[in-house]
């Protein structure tokens, strides 16, 4: 079903309910998904966290792998999340932020009018019968405004490697039961740029707390591995 994501208001939307979200085929298809560096420690537990260049505009963005090729996603199921951890960016649908039309420095919720989870007769009221927000999307509102604040928090992160140079481009090659498999378009952190940095940028990555991000993704590269094992068992 086609998206439909309009600003999210209680003169609209006041009798709205959301059911729990249990089927993901919303991501489906999506082999990738954007993770911030909040999830970088628990996300690379399970998936391998990698950078991809942004097509328009050249800046690189963290994501976790979920497939080994566009359109496959091994986790997302009608039955549920194949994993342990849910990427916070699966997580916050059907909602999303948008810039306000008549203020662009502002954001506004929106929500995906069309989206399996959203009904009228089941789940958790947006708001309350005086027309304020319900408790529950109180929530829901904090979880994507934590989400957008973390992502400014990635940005600089991710800045500061490719200004350290500190991506590089990488090609693994798989074979899964005769199926030649070839990845292309990812970097990772090289390891020996992180070594030779010298001791005062080094420090500098520890006192801002990045050092736990760049080893996090580092390691999690051995996650492609999983993603081999559990396509060829499918």
């Amino acid at each position: 079903m086609t998206s439909n994501i309009i600003p999210l208001g209680q003169a609209q939307h006041g009798d709205l309910k959301l059911r729990q979200l249990t089927n993901f085929s919303h991501v489906k298809n999506e082999h990738v998904i954007p993770v911030v560096v909040h999830e970088f420690i628990q996300a690379s537990s399970e998936y391998p966290v990698v950078f991809v260049k942004n097509s328009d505009n050249g800046q690189f963005i963290p994501v976790v792998m979920l497939g080994l090729k566009p359109g496959e996603n091994l986790f997302a199921g009608e039955d549920g999340w194949r994993g342990l951890y849910i990427p916070t960016r699966v997580r916050t649908h059907p909602f999303h932020l948008m810039r306000n039309p008549h203020d662009h420095d502002q954001l506004m919720m929106a929500i995906d009018e069309n989206a399996t989870v959203v009904g009228k007769e089941e789940g958790d009221a947006l708001f309350n019968d005086d027309g304020t927000e319900s408790a529950y999307l109180e929530r829901r509102k904090k979880q994507l405004t934590d989400y957008f604040e973390s992502g400014q928090l990635t940005e600089a992160f991710t800045a500061l490697m490719a200004e350290l140079d500190l991506l590089v481009p990488r090609s693994l090659s798989l074979e899964i039961r005769g199926e030649s498999i070839s990845l292309d378009g990812v970097y990772f952190i090289d390891e020996a740029k992180l070594n030779a940095l010298s001791d005062d940028v080094f420090s500098d990555l520890r006192k801002r707390g990045f050092l736990p991000l760049v080893y996090a993704q580092m390691m999690s590269v051995h996650q492609v591995q999983r993603l081999a094992s559990i396509k060829a068992k499918l």
